[in-house]
């Protein structure tokens, strides 16, 4: 009898333990690094309301976990490649050579918000670029761009060649070329730096969204915003997770993620950076900067138009090794992206 018992408690006890077990193993934690100002709409708005999707699809058994700051932004990429955290976002231009194909979006020319733009870089992602495995080792969530790019200067701009040998801040990707063309003095510098830098003189200009006039408070260190009509060309990032982690989660669960993720996601990064576009260019008329609002024909519009003529078919080159059909993805991403925008 007692060794009846006995078995019964064991039993119990056992049952116990894996009832604990699959409790605490039934709930998952996943570490989202980020980085730029907490007031960026990556971090005051996407990753918060992608952290709720992901909950409420996963039904509590995931948890997401937002770290700030966990290395440069451009080691983002390897950082979730090697499950350091488990996903993130970053530039593409911090990837020179590895990310080719996004950089269709970033052209000057597609005048068209950042949420249109967003969506069409998705879609023409998964039609075109997908096969070219540049996101070889992660998991695509989004893609997406900020605004419209425009030009922040310590000193007042009159015309292209008030800029020439200038000391400029690049990102990277399409913003390379443009200071070629512009004949600029090209600093690479990662974005939260670029405050420092102004206020040190160390450039005189960057080109960035309107939104870091309040993000990064640029409207305390470049006096002078001239708007270009659609910008001068948009910036491209990627939200992405690592695929194994994905892999150890229950099927559903997974599924739940993704099914928050891809086109819903863009879109949401690309209408949070508009409508941060809003709220910098308010700051900015708040602060008092000086805005140039250049029309479709002043000189300065006109002079740019010359300036990037070409620019298509130098990208479609860039990318010949890449095995896609360059140029109908770029008409395609044109027109999709077009569309959209018309509809909002």
């Amino acid at each position: 009898m007692k060794t009846f018992f006995k078995t019964l408690a064991g039993a119990a006890a056992l049952t116990a333990g894996l009832t604990a077990s699959a409790a605490a193993s039934a709930e998952t934690t996943l570490i989202v690094g980020t980085w730029q100002p907490p007031g960026n709409p990556m971090n005051a708005i996407v990753w918060p309301t992608w952290a709720e999707w992901v909950e409420e699809a996963t039904e509590g058994r995931v948890k997401v976990k937002i770290e700030q700051d966990v290395g440069h932004p451009k080691t983002y990429f390897q950082l979730v490649e090697d499950g350091v955290i488990n996903a993130g976002w970053s530039y593409h231009g911090y990837g020179p050579g590895r990310f080719k194909l996004p950089v269709a979006v970033e052209l000057p020319g597609l005048d068209v918000s950042a949420e249109a733009a967003s969506v069409a870089l998705w879609k023409v992602q998964q039609k075109y670029f997908a096969d070219a495995n540049e996101y070889e080792g992660l998991e695509l969530l989004a893609t997406l761009t900020h605004g419209p790019g425009q030009l922040h200067t310590i000193e007042p701009i009159e015309d292209l060649e008030d800029l020439k040998g200038k000391k400029i801040r690049i990102g990277g990707g399409v913003q390379t070329e443009l200071a070629e063309r512009m004949e600029l003095t090209g600093v690479a510098a990662p974005g939260s730096k670029v405050y420092e830098m102004m206020q040190q003189g160390v450039i005189d200009g960057v080109m960035m969204p309107v939104t870091e006039q309040k993000s990064l408070r640029l409207h305390e260190v470049a006096p002078n915003l001239t708007l270009f009509p659609g910008g001068m060309y948009l910036g491209s990032f990627s939200m992405f997770i690592d695929p194994y982690f994905m892999e150890d989660l229950d099927p559903k669960d997974a599924e739940a993620i993704r099914r928050v993720s891809g086109e819903k996601l863009s879109a949401l990064a690309g209408r949070a950076w508009d409508q941060a576009d809003v709220e910098g260019l308010e700051a900015a008329k708040a602060a008092g900067v000086t805005i140039k609002q250049l029309g479709a024909n002043d000189p300065i519009t006109l002079e740019f138009r010359e300036l990037i003529k070409g620019m298509d078919d130098a990208w479609i080159e860039s990318v010949s090794d890449r095995d896609v059909d360059a140029r109908a993805a770029l008409d395609e991403l044109r027109t999709i992206a077009r569309e959209y925008e018309a509809q909002e």
